[in-house]
């Protein structure tokens, strides 16, 4: 029997046990949650549709497609989305933080252990070794995206273009909002030279627009900034969380210029080995920034708008699933996203495989990842290992 009955309906003691139960089953689940969005989607399904019944399969599946129309983390949203109608509003933030206190905690210690440790030629090895492999997690995460994404002249004008123009320095937002609005404008009027002509516009409605949001910039980073700067990208982020690399890397690297490249292939190294969302990369990132206090903001930063968007678009969700101009749109944004993702791994991989090591690890890690699907997390275990006795028997 299915469970779905509204909470609102229940007695008070109903409603403490039902959320109760909603934070037990969400700790738990974030705290075992490897694998990436996938693997959190499908241990979903059997923990909430298959064990518990809370939802029908039809509904999870709703759901599912629900959180690729907002941005943010896509297994997260779900998880939200699960609380809310399992809960209500209490049920919709504990369902979120439950998820995401676990990975918080874990990655913060790492980000402590780090900094503390960082120098250390035995840490030092395992983080050389790691690097190249997760250049190589990335760019197989490319290859399978762009087969999903790019079918069509459309989207591949979409992706080249936003590739050249980041390379030139145009301000990633911008990118995604014209191309989300080019792929909308095509995809509903289906007129092609429409469609072109959007497209060679693209570098034109980003000119001034971009040189204002550069200059509007502040040198630094207060606490308020690291959690508006989070909060932003939380705000405009769709699809993989490996698309939260080109918004890193353009705000902290480039923009406030308080992380390094190699920083930040560190933070997505843990990111990746531990459990729960991608997006507590957010986490270490803060604490490198400005410690506990730094860390708390980066998290809430970026994680807050995906609470919100779940609370007021909930309702909304089955007009916007069947809207053709939200599809559209968001087309664009996905071979914008692609192309974003694309330049900061050419930069992260200039920067990280500069000897024939790195290079090998690289290419290891690549194939056995893309022809016999080796999981990308025993792959940073070995690139670690690697890098740890590398450096052992080089000292």
């Amino acid at each position: 029997m299915l469970t779905e009955h509204a909470y609102t309906e229940l007695n008070d003691e109903e409603k403490r046990r039902r959320l109760k139960e909603i934070a037990a089953v969400f700790l738990r689940l974030g705290a075992l949650a490897f694998g990436g969005p996938a693997a959190h989607i499908a241990m979903m399904d059997e923990e909430i549709v298959q064990k518990k019944k809370w939802l029908g399969r039809e509904h999870f599946i709703d759901l599912i497609g629900a959180t690729n129309l907002i941005p943010g983390p896509n297994s997260t949203e779900l998880a939200i989305h699960i609380g809310f109608i399992r809960g209500g509003t209490a049920g919709l933030f504990i369902a979120g933080a439950a998820f995401i206190i676990p990975a918080m905690l874990i990655v913060l210690t790492f980000a402590v252990l780090y900094t503390r440790f960082d120098g250390i030629p035995e840490v030092s090895g395992v983080l050389y070794g790691i690097k190249p492999v997760i250049i190589a997690i990335v760019l197989h995460a490319i290859y399978r995206l762009a087969k999903a994404i790019i079918r069509g002249w459309l989207p591949a004008t979409l992706t080249v273009s936003v590739i050249a123009l980041a390379f030139l320095g145009a301000e990633n937002i911008l990118l995604l909002a014209v191309a989300g609005l080019v792929s909308m404008v095509a995809k509903n009027y289906g007129k092609t030279k429409n469609a072109l002509f959007a497209a060679a516009a693209l570098p034109i409605a980003l000119g001034e627009a971009d040189e204002l949001a550069n200059a509007a910039k502040p040198a630094g980073i207060a606490l308020h900034s690291v959690f508006l700067a989070f909060m932003k990208i939380g705000s405009v982020l769709y699809g993989s969380g490996y698309f939260l690399l080109a918004f890193l890397e353009t705000e902290f690297v480039k923009g406030f210029a308080v992380i390094s490249n190699q920083q930040l292939l560190d933070a997505v190294a843990i990111g990746q080995f531990t459990p729960g969302p991608v997006f507590t990369t957010a986490t270490f990132i803060g604490y490198l920034i400005s410690g506990f206090p730094g860390a708390l903001a980066a998290t809430a930063g970026i994680f807050l708008p995906s609470f919100l968007l779940v609370l007021l678009l909930n309702p909304l969700i089955p007009k916007l699933r069947k809207s053709t101009w939200v599809a559209g749109a968001l087309d664009g944004i996905n071979a914008a996203s692609l192309g974003l993702m694309s330049v900061v791994t050419v930069k992260l991989g200039i920067d990280s495989l500069r000897d024939p090591l790195a290079a090998g690890l690289f290419t290891v890690a690549f194939v056995l990842m893309s022809k016999f699907k080796f999981n990308s997390a025993w792959a940073i275990l070995a690139g670690g290992v690697v890098g740890f006795v590398y450096h052992y028997v080089m000292m």
